[in-house]
């Protein structure tokens, strides 16, 4: 069998992570994994360069040839069909609105214009990699969500992701589901986390890993946020965990690595609800969603 080799690329609001994927086995290739973060609210072109050399260095570093296309984990709202970006007040991606991702690409990196180049959500992506590394999986109603500067969230059943009917949400999404006084990502996300710890204590933090160090070091109203948060996920999905009969949650994204201040609350708020569906946390989100976005390639 002749083997065949992908890029398989996972973008988010802070950070872009490559790797060479062999197509034929679903494995990763040894030395291509390769990230780098940044400012996702750069100017266009200076986001391309970064695409550019972070994809080249993990090409370089497969020593792999005969590269057959690209596959790309990205967050929404985006035209995945068309690769066109509609990420707006988001903060991040700011410059992106409207533009045509795939053409940029493709310019960028010197490719010709029929080279394959596929688009994902991010979260759709992440369960599909579950799946494919938890064969078990492949018999199951599973539901993944991802958790970092947005919440992203996909139904899968048997293998096959599931976006429309009544046993999901329009499209499949969570992020913008009506949810106390705004919408879920505004409770559930980096800035909703760090959003209620200003409104508990007056501070403002840079960011997430500010506030993960202070819970962990002790600061009760850090921890608080952390509790409030996984009950807050868990009052969001519930109504579509019993819709859609999920037999299995699986958590990911960046702020998964915060699980022991959330998951606690997380499940005691299900269970509440009468629920025992099994609850897992991914421990290796990118590699998850790289084999998730290259799977595209296969179908």
């Amino acid at each position: 069998m002749n083997t065949s080799y992908a890029i398989g690329l996972d973008i988010g609001g802070t950070h872009i992570t490559a790797a060479v994927i062999n197509k034929t086995e679903m494995k990763v290739i040894d030395f291509s994994l390769f990230k780098e973060s940044f400012d996702s609210n750069l100017p266009v072109d200076q986001v391309m360069n970064i695409w550019k050399d972070v994809i080249n260095t993990s090409i370089e570093n497969s020593k792999v040839e005969n590269i057959k296309g690209i596959s790309i984990c990205m967050p929404g709202p985006f035209d995945y069909e068309k690769g066109i970006c509609w990420i707006k007040d988001q903060s991040k991606y700011e410059h992106f609105y409207g533009l045509n991702v795939r053409e940029l690409l493709l310019e960028s990196l010197n490719f010709s214009n029929d080279f394959p180049v596929l688009f994902e959500n991010d979260a759709v992506c992440f369960g599909k990699g579950e799946v494919f590394k938890q064969q078990e999986n492949l018999s199951k109603k599973v539901m993944a969500v991802t958790l970092g500067t947005g919440l992203g969230a996909c139904f899968i059943d048997k293998g096959v992701s599931i976006s429309t009917g009544n046993q999901v949400p329009t499209d499949g999404e969570i992020y913008n589901l009506e949810y106390k006084e705004g919408i879920a990502e505004d409770y559930v996300s980096v800035r909703g986390l760090l959003s209620h710890y200003k409104t508990l204590s007056g501070f403002t933090l840079k960011n997430g890993l500010e506030l993960y160090d202070l819970a962990v070091n002790g600061d009760q109203q850090a921890v608080k946020v952390f509790e409030t948060m996984g009950e807050d996920l868990a009052a969001v999905i519930i109504p579509w965990i019993k819709k859609f009969s999920a037999d299995h949650i699986i958590i990911g994204g960046k702020i998964a690595n915060a699980s022991n201040l959330f998951l606690s609350s997380f499940n005691k708020t299900i269970k509440e609800s009468g629920l025992e569906t099994k609850v897992s946390i991914s421990t290796d989100n990118e590699i998850a969603a790289l084999l998730g976005a290259v799977s595209f390639l296969r179908d």
